[in-house]
């Protein structure tokens, strides 16, 4: 008796939905976070709550794709799409309105795309899955990013004192992932150029 093949699931679920609604809401977010120049402490915070929303969004259909196995092509392309497009709409615009180095956002970015275009270009001979120091990385750039969001140096008496506390473990935090994040780029470089090389090699026999 033979067992029949799994069906492949439907681009139409629930998974691909949330990522497609986390796509759409990187303008509404990038929109709220630059109200007034980023000074607006209400929008600032509704800024922030669409950032939080966003990541929720991630992380539940991520969990029902797994456990209902809903692993689809398109979400495995548009779901790291939208985290990167949520997450560069947030270190350009913090950037734009004078609350993060532009230094540091050039330098997140060239990675974060950089490291993408570096995995489309040995995913021929193999596919690089994410290291531990890659997702803790992910954790501290999400973490630091919606502290930063927060309107924490704009705060009114008698909460000012409380927010510069906060804006300064934000920067620690921020310290912490870009030095992960140059890190962990130099460590897959190398690792996607063996794995080009074993490929290549491979190939030639």
């Amino acid at each position: 008796m033979t067992t029949a093949p799994d069906a492949t699931p439907s681009n139409w679920n629930l998974p691909n939905a949330l990522t497609t609604l986390r796509i759409l809401m990187v303008p509404f977010f990038g929109w709220a976070l630059l109200v007034d120049g980023g000074d607006s402490v209400l929008w600032r915070c509704v800024a922030w709550a669409l950032f939080v929303l966003a990541m929720v969004t991630d992380k539940v259909d991520g969990d029902i794709a797994r456990s209902r196995n809903l692993i689809t092509d398109f979400g495995k392309i548009a779901d790291p799409i939208a985290d990167k497009a949520l997450t560069g709409m947030a270190f350009v615009g913090l950037s734009v309105v004078g609350e993060l180095w532009w230094w540091v956002t050039i330098v997140v970015l060239l990675r974060e795309w950089g490291i993408t275009l570096l995995r489309l270009w040995v995913i021929r001979y193999g596919v690089m899955a994410a290291g531990s120091g890659g997702k803790l990385k992910t954790v501290l750039q999400t973490v630091a990013l919606g502290f930063f969001v927060l309107p924490l140096r704009h705060l009114p008496d008698p909460w000012d004192a409380a927010g510069h506390v906060l804006w300064w473990v934000a920067v620690a935090l921020m310290a912490a992932a870009v030095a992960l994040t140059v890190v962990t780029g130099a460590d897959i470089v190398v690792k996607a150029l063996a794995v080009r090389r074993h490929g290549r090699g491979v190939h030639a026999e």
